[in-house]
């Protein structure tokens, strides 16, 4: 199985004896929200999904793979959703097939997707790749892979004596406690069970990942393995271990 990052999505693809591209939290329809909290901005659903369907048709893969949370509204759906989500779903079902991993965010997306798109919320194995939302406990049948997920929204923030000198999108790979997460560790320890947190497709979502970190707030992120945490930049540029950016409380 190899990884490939695209920093222009960001996007993933992974590749095994398919290929797929694969990209989370699209959050179509954030701006009706953020118009209801006083923020008001015009509707970047078109250029988002142009950046989408740019990367799809560059890539050309087999199937594309979303992981969740591919509209914003919660419990239901806002005018914006409701004329804008078939359109978009539609278009990139013209283009190449489709797997959806609803996240906390898709409630009553089901009716926009056929029953062949819509995958388990738990989480399944594909081509020897996990994958899920990240909002629940992973199914126990994704013991022994990477697990790509949503939902945390990861943002590295990188500080100096002037102020913040870098923001970016990034990924965040670790080491899982599984026993806590109810799933089987491989008996001979030689595929470890591991978990890969992606960034947001959504360009205006992320998520310090030192609060994700201090604050966790899924089963997934509460029991990854700090000490073996990795933070790598959308386009795949390696920054290196957790702890080479956390602040030294010292200082």
């Amino acid at each position: 199985m190899n990884l490939e990052f695209i920093g222009d999505g960001p996007a993933l693809v992974v590749t095994g004896e398919e290929r797929y591209l694969v990209v989370a939290d699209l959050h179509f329809g954030i701006e009706a929200d953020l118009a209801l909290h006083g923020l008001h901005f015009r509707s970047r659903s078109r250029a988002r999904l142009e950046r989408l369907l740019t990367i799809v048709d560059r890539v050309d893969p087999d199937g594309l793979v979303l992981l969740g949370d591919v509209k914003h509204s919660i419990p239901s759906l806002t005018r914006q959703e409701y004329f804008e989500l078939p359109r978009i779903l539609s278009a990139l079902r013209d283009r190449v097939p489709l797997q959806v991993f609803p996240g906390n965010h898709d409630i009553g997306i089901e009716r926009y997707l056929e029953p062949a798109e819509i995958c388990m919320k738990e989480g399944a194995v594909i081509d020897g790749t996990g994958y899920l939302h990240g909002h629940m406990y992973p199914s126990p049948l994704l013991s022994g892979h990477l697990m790509i997920v949503g939902h945390h929204h990861p943002l590295l923030s990188l500080h100096d004596e002037v102020g913040c000198a870098l923001q970016s999108p990034a990924y965040l790979r670790a080491g899982v406690d599984t026993k806590c997460l109810g799933m089987e560790d491989d008996p001979d320890g030689v595929t470890p069970t591991r978990v890969l947190f992606m960034p947001a497709f959504n360009e205006i979502a992320g998520y310090n990942i030192l609060h994700i970190i201090r604050e966790p707030f899924s089963p997934l992120s509460r029991n990854m393995v700090l000490d073996t945490t990795e933070i790598i930049l959308a386009d795949g540029t390696y920054i290196g271990p957790l702890r080479s950016v956390i602040p030294d409380e010292s200082d």
